[in-house]
């Protein structure tokens, strides 16, 4: 037992004192479905299983020992590094107020604490460690974090970041840590996170989201460590918000602010889109969180758990692809050394498999069927294979001791890893999509008066310009690395797929709030898992280029499509078809209508005469649909050299000045200086071989491409357009904006200004009615030689109205 009964009772006894000072604000009016006040039993099993959680089973593999051996190569050098006779414990990170080092000090003896804890690590077998790892802590309470600090800077560091560590340390040195000075050591945990329901710096801010995850779980755990029922009780009942009666509840599907919403978006910070950062955090804090009170009486209801089960497979699992995260619902944090999108992938599988631990089933089978899909395609970081831990230094969690046996176990158990079917999904609540097929995924990052189009604060995103743009992200299966290997500080950021943009120097960044377009049309609609409709209208940061831009998704290529590109700045404006990471003097092939194209390394090549394809060895073709108008085509090789301290600078998660080359081969389309209702139209097929990129053109048929309307016809039965007016196209008639696909049997609309209230379409197909099953929103207004459907997209947030057709 790591505390045992007779320090519960002591601590217990003592809680009056505490809260005399006014360092314990708990307590609820509703027990939200707990059975009862914790008991002692209760906080030595919620203690025990934190524990657990930091440094595992003691179960021994291989890969469990090189993830002790990779724990062990940062700790033993944070302890020799670090001084014990002075306040200054290490000689990079000055003593003193304010919020820039300490994190990284609680950071570094949080690493030691775990590793000592570990069996069989390094540090386990040195006898005065675990003094050393005391006479720390009593250094930085006394020097740096003590319940009359002041908080100055960054809140997050005294509220979450350091009461993390501080509470994994502390439960790392179990009963090696006496009663009296865990007691005292946890004193400023108890102050800076007195109600987990509110901020305690900046008027009490209603805590939300992923912040509010973190807070319930360090209120429970030290409420566990000190036995305090009530601040157990305080810590579960801020998961469903009992003081606010639900308001900020987590498990909630909301429509407005931060956390989960009722289309499977995940937003944090109001306008970002982030299911790939605050998202996981969220979920990774509620599965620790179940985990620990795990047969106690504080355990979190069923049905509630049932609702974080079914968020896996509904929320994250559509943005994994071989393991990783997609990079558009990762907001600032791509820049982030130590959170790669694999990073944040190996996250979300160790928070799937801990959840399914103890999930009954349907549920488990599920989550086990996913984390072993995602353990076993991510080949380029494997999830097993734990290296490098000196990236990390507090951010998403790198794959610990625990994370490997937990994973081993499930896999032990053979389940099978769940089906990856082809699907195009809509995330219209946060402006974004993804369009999964075989042997390849994208995705969208779009921007409106809702959604941001970047978050660059703390230092952090500092190229991150044009991401929320258009940027077009592809995905292959041979190609894992793309994103992930120093992608972000070496990539020409002027230059990002999917975007049309000035040849100029980019615009300041602005920080909170972080900045939205002014205009509300972005967002698509879907009409099976193959095929769907995106469409942006764009305008510049600084507002003298405007654009309209669709893209079109089919099982084998996007079309894109640009039009009324004008802008008065008088610099360049170019539309980048790829900008692609060959690796570390990487090659690949770039052939322009069937002829190799010999390219000077750093020196772009206008290609001569109207080109009408190119193909990238290894990564896709590009077929250009507009041969008549096409605007011309450059393309260059380029070595880039860049650092993470480029694009992030931030007090706590900075990176390092090791500086990374990662050779380019970017492609786009020349549209001049001052151009005036300009357009574009190409097709990107992924993974196809030259013949096919040569054959593309044929396949498809423009029907429009102006700054009223985009359409392009797929085939003989499916007509797809993004209406930026009423307008005209093909068999196509709208009364106002929207996204439509109308194919043989259906048509798919949605209202991408999500400002609509009916909209009147007009399908030019004789014969053709309104079936059964149709949406409810969706009336039949005439038929004949044409039909004309009223559908009422009021209230429906972007969402897609499906009608089912009848002859």
């Amino acid at each position: 037992m790591l505390i045992s009964r007779r320090d519960t009772l002591r601590l217990g006894a003592v809680l009056g004192v505490i809260g005399a000072s006014g360092l314990v604000a708990c307590g609820s009016p509703d027990a939200g479905g707990r059975s009862g006040p914790a008991t002692a039993d209760d906080f030595d099993r919620i203690v025990a299983a934190y524990r657990e959680l930091q440094i595992g089973l003691d179960r021994r593999s291989p890969d469990r020992d090189r993830a002790v051996a990779s724990l062990d190569a940062v700790a033993v050098e944070y302890d020799a590094a670090m001084n014990l006779t002075a306040d200054q414990l290490w000689p990079d990170l000055p003593s003193g107020p304010g919020s820039t080092h300490f994190p990284l000090m609680y950071y570094r003896l949080r690493t030691i604490a775990v590793s000592w804890a570990t069996p069989g690590s390094a540090l386990s077998r040195r006898p005065d460690q675990a003094r050393r790892i005391r006479t720390a802590l009593e250094t930085l309470y006394r020097t740096q974090y003590n319940e009359n600090t002041q908080e100055l800077g960054n809140w997050y560091v005294y509220e979450i970041g350091v009461p993390y560590w501080l509470l994994q340390s502390v439960a790392a040195l179990g009963d090696r840590l006496p009663v009296e000075d865990r007691r005292r050591l946890l004193r400023p945990v108890l102050r800076f996170v007195a109600d987990p329901n509110r901020r305690t710096v900046g008027n009490g801010v209603i805590e939300t989201g992923a912040n509010r995850a973190d807070k319930a779980l360090i209120t429970v755990v030290s409420g566990a460590l000190i036995g305090d029922p009530a601040r157990v009780a305080a810590g579960v009942d801020a998961v469903t918000d009992v003081v606010g009666r639900g308001a900020a509840d987590l498990s909630a599907r909301v429509t407005s602010g931060d956390g989960f919403r009722t289309d499977g978006s995940f937003l944090q910070h109001d306008v970002v889109p982030y299911s790939g950062h605050y998202g996981l955090v969220l979920l990774s804090a509620v599965a620790g969180l179940i985990a620990v009170t795990e047969n106690t009486s504080a355990a979190l209801p069923a049905a509630l758990r049932a609702r974080f089960y079914q968020a896996v497979p509904d929320v994250f699992a559509p943005f994994v692809v071989a393991g990783s995260i997609m990079e558009p619902v990762r907001g600032r944090m791509l820049s982030r050394q130590g959170e790669t999108g694999h990073d944040a992938g190996h996250q979300l599988t160790a928070a799937t498999v801990l959840l399914a631990r103890s999930a009954p089933e349907p549920h488990r089978s599920r989550l086990a069927g996913l984390a072993a899909r995602w353990i076993t395609e991510g080949s380029w970081a494997p999830y097993l294979a734990v290296t490098d831990l000196g990236r990390f230094s507090g951010g998403l969690a790198p794959v610990g001791v625990a994370d490997v046996e937990y994973a081993e176990q499930l896999l032990a158990d053979a389940p099978p890893p769940a089906g990856a079917p082809a699907e195009h999904r809509v995330f219209p609540q946060m402006d974004r999509m993804v369009h999964r097929q075989t042997g390849w995924s994208a995705s969208l990052g779009l921007s409106s008066t809702r959604i941001c189009r970047y978050e660059s604060i703390n230092g952090q995103n500092l190229h991150g310009w044009y991401v929320g743009d258009g940027a077009l992200y592809l995905f292959l299966p041979g190609q894992q690395s793309h994103y992930s290997d120093a992608y972000w500080p070496t990539m020409d950021a002027t230059l990002v797929p999917g975007t049309t943009e000035k040849d100029s120097a980019p615009p300041p960044l602005v920080g909170n709030p972080p900045p939205g377009t002014g205009r509300t049309f972005a967002g698509g609609v879907r009409f099976d898992d193959g095929h769907g409709a995106h469409g942006l209208d764009f305008v510049s940061q600084d507002g003298t280029l405007s654009a309209r831009k669709a893209w079109f998704f089919t099982p084998d290529a996007v079309l894109c499509l640009g039009a009324g590109i004008t802008d008065t700045s008088g610099a360049r404006v170019r539309t980048t078809l790829e900008s692609r990471n060959l690796g570390e003097g990487g090659t690949a092939a770039l052939t322009v209508s069937g002829q190799p194209l010999n390219q000077t390394p750093g020196r772009a090549s206008m290609l001569p005469g109207r080109q009408s394809w190119l193909h990238l060895e290894g990564v896709a073709g590009y077929s250009l649909l507009d041969h008549a108008g096409a605007p011309p085509v450059a393309a260059r090789v380029e070595d880039r050299t860049g650092t993470w301290r480029d694009v992030d600078t931030g007090a706590n998660t900075h990176g390092t000045d090791i500086p990374y080359t990662r050779r380019y081969q970017q492609i786009w389309l020349d549209h001049g200086v001052r151009p005036v209702n300009a357009s574009y139209a190409y097709a990107v097929l992924p993974g196809a071989s030259p013949d096919q990129a040569r054959d593309a053109w044929a396949r498809w048929r423009v029907l429009s491409n102006t700054p009223e309307v985009q359409a392009v016809a797929l085939d003989e039965d499916t007509t797809a357009a993004l209406f930026f007016a009423a307008a005209t196209a093909g068999p196509l008639t709208t009364s106002g904006p929207c996204a439509v696909i109308a194919g043989r049997d259906s048509l798919t609309v949605s209202d991408p200004t999500q400002q609509q209230r009916t909209l009147r379409i007009t399908l030019r197909a004789p014969g053709r009615r309104l079936a059964s099953g149709s949406d409810p929103g969706v009336t039949q207004v005439s038929t004949g030689a044409a039909l004309t459907l009223d559908v009422d997209v009021t209230n429906s947030r972007g969402a897609t109205h499906t009608a089912l057709l009848a002859r």
